[in-house]
């Protein structure tokens, strides 16, 4: 039961917009981080890219959505849809 809880707190989680639902059961999360530029001191807006799992075809494009590591699914699924963080307009 220990190794249980202790795996679930290593997964790792994100936040992002779907940008693509056209696959079946699958969804594009894009991801924005900030990150400091090593010369020039400033943040600069990175995003990248996740495939993840929908199973039940809930999300739609601009909802946020949390999504966490899981294993892998398929070539490129590696992470699964935790929640709807909040609904596109």
């Amino acid at each position: 039961m220990m190794s249980e809880e202790k795996q679930l707190q290593s997964r790792s989680t994100k936040v992002g917009v779907v940008t693509s639902s056209s696959p079946d059961k699958t969804i594009v999360v894009k991801v924005e981080n900030l990150v400091m530029h090593p010369l020039y001191r400033r943040f600069v807006r990175t995003s990248s890219k996740f495939m993840a799992h929908d199973e039940e075809n809930t999300c739609n494009v601009g909802d946020r959505v949390l999504i966490e590591e899981c294993r892998p699914l398929s070539r490129r699924k590696r992470w699964r849809v935790r929640r709807v963080v909040e609904r596109a307009q």
